[in-house]
């Protein structure tokens, strides 16, 4: 990284702890309630590509002994030597050996099954991802107005939630709900999702059941 890009970068947050620590509890909020769309405030200058708030997550669970796999549309981006510049973590060229993912909006996700899973004795060593749409909304969408609805079930979730997904890339919302019934089914192993729009984030854990509408 050459120091006409550093020049350019945008700073971290503020307060580089509590930052930090604000998004970390958002993030622990939208795990614990999945479904429920979380407003992800933070102060930080994020990069020009990618989603602010997924960019603010990764700032705040990165660290330098983490391995992170960008989407293309990322991958040669100011949003990786931002993240480089302020975690330190390490860019893979596969997603088979990251930690956390990021996926931007348009480009399409690996099958969730490229991602590590951890095992039965280690599942905390399974990977993360952060998924951009457009707009994630936690209540029913109208009915006929194309977007996908989801109704989401599992710890967390009293009784059922409804969750509309507006730009899930070309994976589709049917696709990735397909995959997601078999990462559920990988339990305690399966990989963790974060879907998120501009300024606001859901939770998936892998013990959330998902349903696609008709």
């Amino acid at each position: 990284m050459n120091a006409n890009m550093l020049s350019t970068l945008g700073a971290g947050f503020t307060d580089a702890a509590l930052g930090s620590q604000a998004v970390f509890r958002s993030a622990l909020q939208a795990l614990a309630h999945p479904g429920q769309v979380v407003e992800l405030s933070h102060d930080a200058q994020v990069p020009s590509h990618g989603h602010g708030a997924s960019a603010a997550l990764l700032l705040a669970l990165l660290d330098p002994d983490c391995r992170l796999w960008l989407s293309p549309s990322l991958a040669g981006s100011d949003a990786a030597a931002w993240l480089r510049f302020h975690t330190g973590c390490v860019l893979v060229d596969e997603p088979a050996q990251a930690q956390f993912a990021w996926i931007g909006e348009g480009d399409a996700c690996p099958s969730l099954d490229t991602f590590a899973p951890g095992s039965d004795a280690y599942p905390d060593q399974s990977a993360t991802c952060v998924i951009d749409v457009i707009d994630i909304a936690d209540v029913a969408a109208p009915a006929g107005d194309g977007t996908p609805r989801w109704t989401l079930r599992g710890p967390g979730i009293q009784d059922r939630t409804a969750l509309a997904v507006e730009g899930l890339a070309s994976t589709g919302a049917s696709a990735f709900t397909a995959q997601w019934s078999a990462n559920h089914a990988l339990f305690p192993r399966g990989v963790d999702v974060f879907l998120a729009a501009p300024r606001r984030i859901v939770g998936l854990p892998r013990t959330t059941r998902i349903e696609q509408e008709a």
